[in-house]
């Protein structure tokens, strides 16, 4: 995305409980560092200060010592954060310092947490429904997702989250973990009223391949009736799906007709193309998408109506 603007701001989940993050949640009582950071170095430049800078607040620690696993950008932040007592601004000075191209927003001022239910969580009682609580321990289960929830229930939005969304000309939603990452957009009720009232056009990027724990054994189609069971009010403009990953690839041979059909019942026009790594490993290349999203936003209407 930052190769197409720099008008860009990233809305970030804050239900991590896993690694550095969790450690830092538990320990700090602060919201959850480590997608902010990964959103932060994703949008730094592909000069010498953006590249280096990049690395910096990704490198991890070594050793068995208290910062043993800690990201550099996570304490970096979580300073800002205890200096400032203001996340969105200590965002933003980090953001100044690393030369970002746009900006990096919490969705939610509060840690949250993702409890999902979970069919045959316990592999010896497959049909059974379990609660699951926890990222880290939904994005690993066994078992198939049912549905996802937010504790607390109702969190507020952070009030940037909501300005940027209703001001945009595009929304952006996915790729990324299904439950864990795109679903929780959804569950903050002042971002989601956002999301359905913004006069923004909307963009669903499908993911590469199902992914194993959360999604396992997921069609495409599926990943579409999950985000329109869980927000039904929300329209979608366009749907961008790798031709690749469901003609054979990761998804298997997918039905199209029913791909398109869920599409449709978005309100979404389905949009194939090449989006993928040569390599055959799930990942997209970023070249390849921005130059699909460029092809997306002229063709649907770069500038929003109303500008």
């Amino acid at each position: 995305m930052r190769r197409l603007t720099n008008e860009l701001t990233a809305v970030v989940t804050v239900a991590d409980d896993g690694g550095s993050s969790g450690r830092l949640r538990a320990e700090l009582g602060v919201l959850p560092p480590g997608d902010l950071r990964k959103a932060l170095a994703a949008l730094c430049g592909d000069d010498d200060w953006g590249r280096t800078w990049s690395e910096v607040i990704q490198q991890r620690f070594t050793g068995d010592g208290d910062l043993g696993g800690h990201a550099v950008g996570n304490l970096l932040i979580v300073a800002l954060w205890e200096k400032l007592g203001d996340p969105v601004e200590a965002l933003n000075w980090v953001g100044r310092l690393l030369n970002v191209q746009g900006r990096v927003l919490p969705m939610s001022a509060v840690p949250l947490e993702i409890e999902a239910e979970v069919r045959g969580h316990d592999p010896a009682r497959p049909h059974e429904l379990s609660a699951v609580r926890g990222q880290a321990a939904v994005a690993v289960t066994p078992g198939t997702v049912q549905s996802v929830r937010l504790l607390p229930e109702e969190p507020p939005a952070v009030p940037e989250a909501v300005e940027a969304v209703l001001e945009a000309d595009w929304v952006v939603l996915g790729p990324g973990s299904w439950f864990t990452s795109v679903l929780p957009h959804l569950l903050v009720p002042e971002l989601a009223k956002a999301l359905v009232e913004t006069r923004a056009r909307r963009l669903l990027t499908l993911n590469l391949a199902p992914q194993p724990g959360e999604t396992e054994g997921f069609s495409p189609q599926r990943h579409l009736d999950v985000i329109a069971d869980h927000a039904p009010d929300l329209e979608v403009d366009a749907v961008l799906v790798d031709e690749r990953a469901v003609t054979g690839g990761a998804f298997g041979l997918a039905d199209l007709a029913g791909l398109e059909k869920a599409a449709e019942r978005m309100g979404a026009a389905l949009v194939l193309g090449r989006v993928a790594r040569a390599d055959g490993t799930p990942r997209h290349d970023p070249e390849l998408l921005a130059a699909a999203y460029d092809r997306i936003f002229r063709t649907h209407g770069r500038i929003g109506p109303w500008r």
